[in-house]
């Protein structure tokens, strides 16, 4: 933090929703164009876990991400002291983000251990989504906690104010337009 007093609880959550739907949309392109994911969930033993990328549900999924952004942010004020006063807070919350929202997961899902132990997906298969998840956790990271220790930005609430609704209406144009054919 650039002053002594704590961020707000809404400041927090605010900017961890706008943040995480940004992240997560961009990475999400990118996995997309340069993983092959439309191919890879449809030739590889993904199909049998994931639904087609152009399925509605899927097209919509980042209008889902302000809500998991909102989930992040309350957690994020749980631990406000160590992840937005102290030296290096971006680093803790990509640790916790990894460690306990990638990695550790409670439930077997890919690229986790328990993923990894339970499921008959390859090994291959469940490493190939890795690196999207894991870059756009520090991407969050750096980004809400730079945006948090910064209130006075205004062209960064610009910049990521402009992404949010971007994307929500680049989705909401894609979805209103059907599927692709």
């Amino acid at each position: 933090m650039t002053h002594s007093a704590l961020p707000s609880t809404r400041d927090i959550i605010l900017k961890s929703m706008v943040a995480h739907t940004v992240t997560y949309f961009v990475m999400g392109v990118l996995a997309f164009f340069v993983l092959g994911y439309d191919r890879l969930y449809a030739e590889t033993d993904l199909k049998y876990l994931m639904r087609q990328t152009n399925e509605r549900i899927v097209m919509a999924g980042p209008l889902f991400q302000p809500l998991r952004g909102v989930i992040f942010g309350v957690v994020f004020v749980l631990l406000r002291r160590s992840l937005f006063e102290q030296r290096r807070g971006w680093l803790r919350m990509w640790a916790v983000l990894v460690g306990l929202g990638i990695l550790n997961t409670f439930g077997p899902a890919p690229s986790s251990i328990e993923g990894m132990i339970y499921t008959i997906l390859p090994i291959r298969l469940q490493l190939i989504g890795l690196p999207e998840v894991a870059l756009q956790a520090l991407l969050l990271s750096v980004v809400v906690s730079y945006w948090v220790a910064h209130p006075d930005k205004t062209w960064l609430r610009w910049v990521m104010g402009s992404a949010f609704c971007l994307v929500v209406a680049l989705v909401t144009l894609g979805l209103l337009a059907g599927p692709p054919s």
